[in-house]
């Protein structure tokens, strides 16, 4: 093989190089994410996965089980689980639908609508903690969302 074989190859850069990895990156960059989180919401009592569905439910409380699972992107198995901790520490209730018992509606306690308050500062901690620009972080929020957009159009089955 020629040097210039070799050099022109050298360039050429490896698809398969774990740093050139969009899903390597997305998965360090969410675990590092998470990981400033949690000291801010330790305090509160709540993981990360509870923070997202109290955040759906002080933007619309009360919710249904399936309506939060459409928000959040979870299904009834994952969020299950959440609902009654969140229930067990007072935070939310959960009621069967009287029409339809097989729906369940999900509403704020009055402790987990003061938890909202505490709640406020989060977002502005954790852009001090990471030290990047809100503008910056506001470009990658809406890159992600078209990845997502993408990725969901993308795992669409051809018919």
């Amino acid at each position: 093989m020629s040097t210039a074989t070799r050099t022109s190859k050298a360039a050429v850069p490896d698809p398969l190089a774990l740093e050139r990895q969009v899903c390597f990156a997305l998965s360090i960059a969410s675990r590092s994410v998470l990981a400033v989180y949690r000291p801010l919401l330790e305090p509160m009592g709540l993981t990360h996965p509870q923070y997202l569905v109290m955040l759906a439910l002080w933007g619309h409380s009360p919710l249904s089980v399936s309506d939060i699972g459409g928000l959040l992107q979870l299904d009834s198995a994952t969020l299950s689980p959440l609902l009654k901790r969140l229930e067990a520490a007072g935070l939310v209730t959960r009621t069967r639908r009287a029409e339809d018992e097989r729906q369940l509606d999900v509403a704020l306690t009055e402790a987990g609508r003061a938890l909202r308050a505490d709640a406020e500062r989060i977002p502005s901690a954790v852009v001090d903690r990471l030290g990047i620009d809100l503008a910056d972080l506001e470009s990658l929020h809406a890159a992600l969302t078209r990845v997502i957009a993408a990725a969901r159009t993308a795992n669409v089955p051809v018919e």
